[in-house]
């Protein structure tokens, strides 16, 4: 058993606050410091889904990536957010939410996602250094995206082809389609990220750069292995559990 403060000492020290980007959201949003926590359930998001499975496992504490709200000026349940919020208050479990600081950290997002598409010798790129550049054995693009579906578990992909081959390959988790021509700078000929708009992709056959939409689910997903095993080795005692109903929300007709 440990309090709400040690095992976010933990998580802090992987990913800091200070490391957030903007008026982001992050750290402890709901709950008690001084919190008993036996079970722990992580999970990309803290849905209705999320907090039901908590109830179920006896959770005491739900850590996530992304967060529970932003900017809320009350808690009612007028909302959903609201609503969420209280439900999980009600429930007796506390929320942690590890978000932008989780992103830019190493050892975070990207480095979780590089790691799972088999990139290798990355280095930083972007402003805010996020995103992830580095190579992959030379392959049709046909071939890495069908790679890149099944390691990330996702739906279905949104792409377009460059007509080159894949080698330099760089990755943003989530919305990183504005970070497309940083990704183009650092010698991508490929690049994997989420969200993408529809200039974006014109931008991308501009460039002559594939790009491959991969969800926001599926690219920022790969992180919660690592925080549950960021927990269970430092916390032997503690039963943490991976989300067993959260998925990618969106389907594929």
């Amino acid at each position: 058993m440990a309090k709400v403060s040690e095992l976010f000492d933990v998580l802090n020290e992987l990913a800091p606050v200070e490391g957030k980007l903007g008026d982001d959201n992050v750290g402890l949003l709901v709950g008690s410091w001084e919190d008993e926590v036996e079970r722990v359930l992580v999970a990309l998001d803290i849905t209705s889904e999320v907090i039901e499975e908590g109830k179920r496992l006896g959770a005491d504490l739900i850590v996530s990536h992304h967060p529970m709200f932003f900017g809320l000026r009350n808690v009612t349940d007028s909302d959903t957010t609201g609503a969420r919020a209280l439900k999980l208050a009600r429930s007796g479990m506390s929320a942690i939410c590890m978000h932008t600081n989780l992103d830019v950290a190493p050892g975070g997002v990207n480095d979780a996602l590089s790691e799972v598409l088999g990139i290798e010798d990355t280095e930083t790129f972007g402003p805010e250094a996020c995103g992830r550049v580095g190579f992959v054995p030379e392959q049709s693009l046909f071939d890495f995206m069908a790679h890149v579906k099944e390691a990330l578990g996702a739906g279905g992909l949104r792409y377009v082809d460059a007509g080159r081959s894949v080698h330099r390959v760089a990755v943003l988790g989530g919305a990183g389609g504005g970070d497309m021509t940083d990704a183009f700078s650092a010698g991508a000929d490929t690049y994997v990220t989420a969200d993408v708009k529809h200039h974006q992709f014109i931008d991308a056959q501009e460039l002559g750069m594939n790009l491959i939409d991969a969800g926001h689910f599926s690219t920022e997903n790969v992180v919660v292995p690592v925080l549950a095993e960021l927990l269970e080795d430092a916390f032997p005692g503690l039963e943490v559990t991976i989300s067993r109903v959260h998925h990618q929300p969106e389907r594929f007709f």
